[in-house]
């Protein structure tokens, strides 16, 4: 929560000395920005008129003095986590920009993780330069590879010291964050002027105080297809229903999206808002009063939605989340156990497209975001920003600090518009119980 404006101070490594090579590329001068100007956090106002929220965002961009000497500077990149559309795109506008525009020559990519910075995995890193990424945005996944968990941050720090990395760019989800600023903590700890500059990466949408994360828009469009595909299966058989499983722990916005976009759902099942099977206003009553009405189903769910209505192993996956349980096969069988009971016949499909969903290439409105997040991540770190990462709020490209946005969850907000979008798209009850 912010209450200040020194919550949305960047941490700095200290004073820009260096005048920046950017000036007047291809003729036209550069749009430099300085540390004053900033992004309300808020654009509403209150009934009284008043601003919520007074304080402001850092504005992203190049500044016209810098911190590091290009010449000089070694830089470091690694993807972590689940795949996410747009992980190539990202890595190729970082390199193209420490090159190209920076005159970077020293750029290296941690190969899987995390673990690429332990050398017990010995995953050798790799030498990035344009002609090695200059095809990287026509493919899904990372060319870096990934994986999941948190590894010892004294051997990492002590990598990046072995190796004389000044810049590491961090890209991933909430977890990976936390990851980036426990490193940060670190380096500042042992003295150290090296910059942790981290770029939000989930399909989930779900990173705090960002309009949105690269990728999702790519990721609800693949999803969109399963949405119709579900709806085609469900009008081409007797009571039919179509039942699609999405992407989304904690947050149901790709869910909302997909809906939205694909039409023709009928209900929407998402984490922020709890539902029940049984009774008169439950889930599976619901679903029989519109198979009487409409002869067919379309159902969306989110995969941490309902996890009330299952035993919970109490697993945690490699990143110390809860294990949740499989939501789509679960209703799979309620919904057929249900309707065998009452001796009606229905015809279920059940579509799960959640690895196809983050592991196609990024689509051209992700190209465009992903560019610009790439090349304000760099002009940040030049800046011996640290501690933060970069995104879109408001409209605008800028700098947040990483402690304030790995404290929370941006969720699907069921009493704003969002959410009452879906409901009148979909016509479902308000509550499922």
């Amino acid at each position: 929560m912010i209450h200040s404006p020194a919550d949305t101070q960047i941490p700095s490594l200290g004073p820009c000395l260096i005048r920046s090579p950017l000036h007047r590329i291809g003729g036209v001068e550069v749009p430099f920005k300085t540390d004053d100007m900033r992004v309300k956090v808020s654009n509403r106002t209150c009934a009284d008129g008043s601003n919520p929220v007074e304080v402001g965002f850092e504005e992203a961009g190049p500044r016209r003095m810098i911190y590091f000497d290009p010449a000089r500077t070694t830089v470091g990149i690694v993807t972590c986590g689940g795949l996410c559309p747009g992980l190539n795109d990202i890595i190729r506008g970082i390199v193209n920009q420490c090159h190209n525009q920076y005159g970077i020559t020293r750029v290296y990519g941690f190969r899987y993780g995390y673990e690429g910075l332990v050398p017990n995995y010995g995953h050798v890193p790799i030498i990035l330069k344009p002609a090695s990424v200059e095809q990287a945005h026509n493919f899904g996944g990372t060319l870096l590879g990934s994986s999941r968990g948190m590894q010892n941050v004294g051997e990492m720090v002590n990598t990046l010291e072995e190796m004389n990395v000044d810049v590491l760019f961090v890209i991933g989800g909430d977890g990976t964050l936390r990851g980036g600023a426990e490193i940060a903590k670190e380096i500042d700890r042992r003295g150290l002027k090296k910059a942790i500059v981290g770029i939000p990466k989930t399909i989930d949408n779900d990173i705090m105080y960002l309009d949105k994360s690269f990728g999702f828009e790519t990721a609800f469009a693949a999803a969109v297809q399963a949405v119709k595909c579900a709806y085609i299966e469900a009008t081409g058989a007797v009571n039919g229903v179509g039942l699609v499983k999405l992407m989304g722990r904690d947050s149901g916005f790709i869910s909302c999206f997909a809906a939205l976009a694909g039409s023709n759902v009928d209900f929407v099942l998402i984490p922020e808002v709890p539902f029940e099977l049984e009774g008169a206003g439950g889930l599976l009553e619901s679903v029989r009063h519109c198979l009487a009405r409409r002869h067919s189903s379309v159902i969306v769910v989110a995969e941490g939605a309902g996890q009330h209505l299952m035993e919970s192993s109490g697993e945690t996956d490699a990143s110390g989340n809860q294990r949740y349980g499989d939501i789509g096969l679960f209703l799979k069988d309620q919904i057929n156990a249900f309707f065998k009971k009452r001796r009606m016949e229905v015809n279920l499909k059940y579509i799960d497209p959640s690895y196809i969903v983050r592991s196609v290439p990024a689509n051209a409105a992700d190209n465009v975001y992903c560019s610009r997040l790439a090349q304000s991540a760099v002009h940040a770190a030049m800046a011996g920003k640290t501690g933060m990462l970069v995104g879109r709020w408001q409209g605008a490209f800028v700098n947040l600090p990483l402690e304030l946005v790995i404290h929370g969850r941006r969720k699907v907000d069921p009493t704003h518009e969002l959410w009452h979008s879906v409901l009148e798209s979909t016509g479902q009850p308000p509550q499922l119980r």
